[in-house]
């Protein structure tokens, strides 16, 4: 098969699409033969060498896929070979063929298009594990999510509406924030020229819960703009991984601060992937199957353009999810 290589750790140029081995279906397992995956953050910071593969997992870029089941692995039930899917995946997803654990599969959602359900998998669970399993966001509080127009931010949004929460939100252009209202956020901070703390208690009184992916860069003033009673969720680190904390201001506002990633969880058991899986299929999916959430989709490159679609969400050009598939 084919699949997106990394030649050494480096810019979008050191991705290329070459032969390499066809997965192997281990037990417990399915092989997806790939209709689609979607570019994340995290698949950039692995192709520069700063975020390796948890151990045991396909050293291929790729977080989520969607496709079509081929081969079904020894223990699997409730899956047949034909069966449309989609997939959370710790590795893997930029190929034509990929093995995934059985309790990382949803069935492709019902009036999704098959290619479009790869922009889903990923930012589901990490929205839903995060701002509603950990956090536990609930109707009438306020929420607030930085980078409204990114995969995680549009699905972000879309689900704290739907909770009844007060959205808040970053962005950096005006078009990404009027899409960002479409959503359902009304508070809408533009972070190239306005300070998002100031807007947002002048607008609420101050966060509930924050959705963060810029780490270091932001702890103190995400702190600042918490709610007494108030959660910040940290998931990134693209301002940096070290900053000081003020445990006064955080123990005057009765607040708390998490960390968490969702590559690195195990399979299965307490606090899986596999958990967070059925959770999203109980409580998300039939939302997504009457188009109450929905997929936001930027744009769809082959795979053989893999850096052409980095250099993209490198840039933040996109809105939403950019995409890719096998053929061309």
């Amino acid at each position: 098969m084919r699949a997106v290589t990394i030649s050494e750790p480096g810019g979008p140029d050191v991705l290329t699409w070459a032969e390499v081995p066809d997965p192997v279906c281990g037990p417990g397992e399915v092989v997806v033969d790939v209709a689609a995956t979607a570019v994340n953050r995290a698949d950039l910071l692995q192709r520069q060498g700063f975020y390796p593969p948890p151990k045991g997992a396909s050293e291929i870029l790729g977080l989520e896929c969607s496709g079509i089941i081929s081969e079904i692995g020894e223990g699997v039930t409730g899956w047949s070979v034909g069966d449309e899917v989609c997939a959370l995946l710790s590795g893997g997803g930029y190929a034509e063929r990929v093995a995934v654990p059985a309790g990382q599969l949803l069935p492709k959602p019902a009036g999704v298009e098959l290619a479009t359900a790869a922009a889903l998998p990923e930012v589901v669970c990490t929205v839903w594990s995060n701002v509603f399993m950990l956090a536990g966001l609930r109707s009438g509080e306020t929420f607030l999510v930085h980078g409204g127009s990114s995969g995680i931010g549009t699905m972000a949004i879309q689900l704290a509406a739907r909770a009844d929460a007060r959205v808040a939100t970053t962005a950096g252009t005006q078009a990404k924030l009027d899409f960002c209202r479409e959503l359902g956020a009304e508070v809408l901070v533009n972070y190239r020229d306005e300070d998002f703390v100031e807007r947002v208690k002048a607008a609420t009184g101050g966060a509930d819960v924050v959705l963060d992916n810029m780490g270091a860069k932001y702890l103190a003033r995400n702190v600042d703009a918490l709610a007494v009673g108030g959660r910040l969720v940290v998931i990134g680190m693209q301002g940096g991984t070290r900053a000081e904390l003020d445990l006064g201001t955080l123990l005057g506002k009765r607040a708390a601060v998490h960390a968490t990633t969702l590559r690195s969880r195990p399979a299965t058991g307490r606090g899986s992937k596999a958990e967070i899986v059925a959770a999203v299929l109980h409580d998300v999916w039939p939302d997504v199957e009457r188009g109450v959430v929905r997929p936001i989709v930027d744009r769809r490159l082959p795979m053989s353009r893999a850096a052409e679609a980095h250099r993209v969400v490198e840039s933040s050009e996109h809105i939403g999810k950019v995409l890719l598939l096998p053929a061309d």
